[in-house]
């Protein structure tokens, strides 16, 4: 069973099976402050666990919860709550902490679709000089699944391409890819976190140089 209908849901369409309850619904944007919404999605994972108790809960966190300067954020603190309220009521689970996801379609507000409308636009942006990101291609998600979701339970697991993308790396392989420059700004702000794979994350993408990734995410969804 498939909760939700975004990108990261629709991904899973080929390997839905009914043994399986993937969360994939909820708050979207890292930014969102009301209660109103964090509380719909934790009545909807409390009442989907209800309704299919026998189900492996394959659950979608975020990365984000290694970043301490994003401790006191709602989001943080929400994905926090519903991972112990996993933990304590789903004897059978997985959750997935996931990077920024690059895909087609999805929140506008994501990175590669800001930077791509940005590009497009020929609109002037603000390059955080000391700011890095950990991409995923969302085809990554329901592979990652297929090859090692069978062997990971009652576990969390950090699922990114394990390497820290500079912006200015981002925006450059956008430019290439679209033949068209970019206008931006550069200023000396932005940090990152880090994040620590376990060997299972970091084997399913061994061999795969980070510039061939950044490349190949261009190329599929600019």
């Amino acid at each position: 069973m498939i909760i939700g209908n975004g990108l990261i849901a629709q991904s899973l369409q080929f390997i839905d099976k009914e043994t399986h309850l993937f969360f994939a619904s909820g708050v979207s944007n890292s930014l969102e402050t009301r209660s109103s919404e964090f509380e719909r999605e934790f009545i909807l994972l409390k009442n989907s666990l209800e309704e299919y108790p026998d189900a492996r809960l394959v659950y979608f966190s975020t990365l984000s919860i290694n970043d301490q300067s994003k401790q006191d954020s709602h989001y943080v603190l929400h994905k926090l709550k519903l991972e112990e309220y996993i933990r304590n009521h789903a004897s059978s689970h997985l959750i997935l902490r996931i990077g920024n996801i690059v895909g087609n379609g999805g929140n506008p507000n994501t990175l590669f679709n800001f930077l791509k409308t940005r590009i497009s636009h020929g609109e002037t942006f603000t390059i955080h000089q000391r700011a890095r990101r950990l991409l995923l291609d969302i085809d990554d998600v329901s592979k990652f699944l297929q090859v090692n979701g069978p062997y990971l339970n009652n576990q969390i697991i950090n699922f990114a391409y394990p390497y820290y993308f500079d912006l200015k790396e981002i925006v450059q392989a956008l430019e290439t890819r679209m033949q068209k420059k970019a206008i931006y700004r550069e200023a000396d702000e932005g940090d990152f976190y880090k994040v620590d794979f376990d060997e299972t994350a970091n084997s399913f993408f061994n061999g795969i140089n980070a510039d061939d990734y950044l490349r190949v995410l261009a190329g599929k969804y600019i």
